[in-house]
Parts: C-alpha cells; structure tokens; sequence
C-alpha cells in the first residue's frame, strides 16, 4: 500500500527576504547548538576563588554603577559600600531573573501559534532553553550574594501574565518589550565590565555568559520586528508606534530603577534615588544613551511618527539614533 504524501501548497513560494531571514535564523540556530552555556558546568559555584567573603572590597560598586558613581555611595563606610555593592549586583541578577520568566512565557505563548517548518520555532526554542539556565544562574548568584534581596516591583509581577500573553495576540509589541528589557540590562552589564574595575569573579563571570548569549537573543529581537512589522496592516502599525517608546520607558525603569522595598533595603534616600534615575544631567544622558539601537531600528521601520516623537520626548528617551547597531552611545552625540 502507497503511503498518501501531504498536499503540496500551490504558490507557496518564499520570496527572497523571508528566505534570507530563515537563513539568519538557521545560523543562529547552529550557533546556539555550538557555542551555548550551561548554568551548573559553566560557573565553578564552590571553587574558593568564587566564594562569599563579606569583607571583600570586589563588592564595592565601581563609577561605573549608578549608585557607584553618586557622591552619596562614596561618602559612606567601607563596609556598608560592601554591603550595598552585594545587594546591588543581587538585585540585578533577581530582576534579571523574572524578566526572562517574562520572554520565556511570552515566547512560548507566541510559539503554541507557530506554523510547521518555520524556523522561528527552532531558534526561539534554543533561545527559551539558554534563558532558562540563564534564571538558574542568577538564581544560585543571588542564593549565595544575597538571599534576602527584593526583586521587581509588585506592579511588573502582577502585570507579568498579561505582558506574557502579548506573545500571541500582538508578538510584534511584545518583542518591542523584550529589546525593552535587554538593552538596559546589557548596558549595564558592558559598562561594569568594560570599566577595567576589580570586580568579584562571580558575578563577572555571570555577567560574561549573559552578555555572549544575550548578543544572539538581541539579534533575533531585532531581525524579528524588521520582518514582521512591514506585515502589520495600518492600524496595528500605528498602535505598535505608539506603544514602542511606552513599553521601553516602562520597563527600562522596571529593570534600572530599584523598587522602593530595595532603596529602603540599600537605605538610598529619596532625594539621591531621584538624581540617580533620571533627575541628574549625567543620568538623563545614560537613559537616553541606552536606546540609540531602538531608536534606529524604529526609524528604519517607520514608527517614528510625529505622535510617537512626541511620546519619546515625553519619556525622556529621545536623541539621535545609532547609525549601526552597537555604535558606541558617545559617537551619537
């Protein structure tokens, strides 16, 4: 008996755009197979060199970290810079954490709609599996660093389903609100790694792993909204442009800006958290040199319109755009 072969589709010619996009997709996808990290084999958690000593001026944050660089930070005792530098790189790692149960739940909602043979579902499936050990590793981080830490505000965790279901009823808006999350956290994690600072060798190496895998999952963010954005019909393109600088507003602030239970725990004042986000020159500068890649990319996907410029403005996240993605923020200015 002949096995009956599936109906071929008539016109089911892949024009040669999406097929360039399925090719970046493959290598991706290879890439994740050949050069991925795994959160228990990658981090040697209990060699000394690793250990949790409290007096270890490697906690103490460098120019390089908001609260770092305040004169407030530097005025304080030795020992309480250690103690906050501690919760501070906790803190990061908590809320980078439920960020990515975020992308996680959002890229599987997305991917329950996905068709057969699309290479979408390969390479964001590799993606959810690297951010996976990725909640692992900062996890145990914190579980060592500092286990009594406060993560995202109670906001951001209320509001994780909806955002989640975004996935599937507007992907596009939802993987505005993964650049939204990952290019502060990257920023961030560059800037102390490139500030030549001693830094304590876990963290450092959590960053290291984060910030080589995280490079791929930016990639895909952006090559997914520069394939299906052009798709959306007129209105949902107009929506998107409007919900573009409110998403990254919203959840830099989610990711940069420490909840109030962690300034109360850091013992920041009022008056210095307002100048550290985003009251100061310096910092209104750091914010708006945080979306010099976003703002390139909605330029060259026309959502940049006289509305939404308005609302980039508002949100203080206006300024010239990136001429190539990772263009170094000072040469925008």
């Amino acid at each position: 008996m002949t096995a009956v072969q599936p109906e071929k589709k008539s016109g089911a010619h892949v024009p040669q755009g999406k097929q360039d996009y399925y090719s970046t997709l493959r290598t991706l996808s290879e890439a994740s197979v050949h050069q991925h990290f795994d959160a228990f084999l990658d981090i040697k958690w209990d060699d000394p060199e690793f250990a949790v000593i409290p007096d270890d001026d490697r906690w103490i944050l460098t120019d390089a970290d908001e609260i770092g660089a305040h004169p407030w930070y530097k005025s304080l005792p030795r020992e309480r810079q250690i103690e906050i530098g501690r919760y501070r790189y906790a803190l990061i790692a908590k809320v980078g954490l439920q960020f990515e149960q975020l992308l996680i739940s959002g890229v599987m909602n997305r991917l329950l709609w996905e068709d057969n043979n699309n290479p979408e579902f390969r390479y964001a499936t590799h993606e959810v599996t690297e951010e996976t050990h990725h909640t692992q590793m900062f996890q145990e981080l914190v579980n060592r660093v500092c286990p009594d830490v406060a993560g995202a505000n109670k906001v951001f965790k209320l509001l994780v389903p909806f955002f989640a279901s975004a996935g599937a009823w507007f992907p596009e808006a939802f993987f505005v609100g993964v650049l939204a999350g990952e290019e502060p956290i990257d920023h961030l994690q560059k800037a102390i790694m490139r500030s030549g600072s001693a830094v304590h060798p876990l963290p450092s190496r959590v960053m290291q792993i984060h910030i080589a895998e995280e490079a791929r999952h930016i990639g895909f963010a952006h090559q997914y909204l520069e394939q299906h954005v052009p798709e959306l019909d007129p209105v949902r393109k107009a929506v998107l442009s409007v919900v573009f600088p409110i998403v990254m507003r919203g959840l830099c602030d989610v990711i940069m800006v420490p909840s109030k239970q962690a300034r109360r725990d850091m013992g920041i004042p009022d008056e210095v958290a307002k100048g550290i986000w985003w009251g100061a020159a310096e910092s209104k500068k750091t914010l708006r040199d945080m979306f010099t890649d976003v703002r390139m990319l909605a330029d060259e996907l026309g959502l940049r319109n006289p509305v939404a410029k308005l609302l980039w403005k508002a949100f203080k996240i206006d300024g010239k755009p990136a001429r190539f993605r990772g263009q170094p923020a000072s040469a925008t200015h």
